[in-house]
């Protein structure tokens, strides 16, 4: 079956050649700007797709936002095309996972700290000024328990913690591969129980602002937060109040609030309208966790596996709930 694909963009490091070769010679590519597109294409790859975009091409089946998290701008306009599938790509999980786990082991070591400390020769610390503790014996709350959260629950369970996934719906099983599986509505008898809180989910209407103040305020005072998710997930005032008044141990972020709004602005942009910055309970990244050196590698390959089963008739994976978001 011939299959004509359309990029509105191509993501900055990635080229043609690079998926050429994965597919069957029946897939044809096509590249150009965001306001053009060709009338006979079959499937439309891009992250800022839009209804006009959509409208160009009538021969349209599917949308592949070529990475984890669609934005909300994509789900609002594809709800209006019910006919037209909307898929996502998930390459990124490892490097992602690897990311939680960085920032967890930093947050609880006050590794941070510690190291601008040295560099000016100060070698003191306590337990008050710099608390660390053990994470055997201890509790790892994973907070949308999907394909991220399935490779750091046997990296927690090797580390001796007890692994408590939450997803949406109620599990059909209570317990897999030795994780306890909860639905969310569970959150809060689950959330004093956390000694880390794993924050995985993507951004969509039923998640954002999930956690807010009444939320933080039932973690105990000794736990950490890690979020490699979406920043509107967590209430973003509520989480600086919560760091800043020291009401729980630390946190260890990647995804934000406040993006650059272009590359200029890449080197002078807050990540939040709060001053995260001054804390030292916080260890911050600037939203790198699914980055690795084979990233656009990883991310053809995804695409290929989609195509290709899309050119052979097969439905492609990956399906996103346009309602729910993912």
């Amino acid at each position: 079956m011939s299959l004509n694909v359309h990029f509105t963009r191509l993501p900055e490091g990635f080229t043609l050649e690079m998926i050429e070769p994965l597919v069957p010679p029946t897939v044809h590519f096509t590249a150009g700007p965001q306001t053009a597109q060709p009338e006979e294409c079959d499937i439309l790859i891009g992250g800022r797709v839009t209804a006009e975009q959509i409208e160009a091409s009538p021969r349209l089946r599917a949308v592949i936002v070529p990475f984890a998290g669609v934005p909300v701008e994509i789900q609002e306009v594809m709800r209006r095309y019910p006919a037209i599938d909307l898929h996502n790509l998930h390459f990124n999980d490892i490097p992602t996972a690897e990311m939680a786990l960085t920032l967890m082991f930093a947050a609880a070591k006050y590794l941070v700290p510690l190291d601008r400390r040295l560099r000016q020769g100060d070698w003191r610390w306590d337990d008050e000024s710099a608390p660390t503790d053990t994470f055997a014996s201890k509790t790892a709350v994973i907070l949308g328990y999907g394909a991220i959260g399935r490779r750091l629950a046997p990296v927690c369970q090797a580390l001796g913690m007890r692994v408590v996934g939450i997803r949406r719906h109620k599990p059909a099983a209570r317990s897999v591969d030795g994780v306890e599986l909860y639905a969310v509505d569970a959150l809060h008898d689950l959330l004093p129980q956390a000694d880390v809180l794993l924050c995985l989910l993507p951004q969509t209407p039923e998640t954002v602002g999930l956690l807010g103040a009444r939320e933080l305020a039932l973690l105990p005072p000794h736990a950490l937060l890690v979020n490699v998710g979406r920043g509107p997930v967590i209430d973003e005032e509520a989480l600086y109040q919560t760091l800043r008044d020291r009401r729980i141990r630390g946190a260890g972020i990647d995804v934000w609030y406040t993006y650059p709004e272009s590359d200029d602005k890449r080197g002078s942009t807050l990540p939040s309208r709060f001053p995260f910055h001054e804390l030292d309970n916080v260890v911050m990244s600037p939203h790198r966790g699914g980055w690795t050196a084979s990233f656009e590698h990883l991310r053809a390959r995804a695409l290929a596996e989609l195509l290709t089963a899309a050119a052979e008739g097969r439905a492609m994976a990956n399906r996103v709930n346009k309602e729910l978001g993912y």
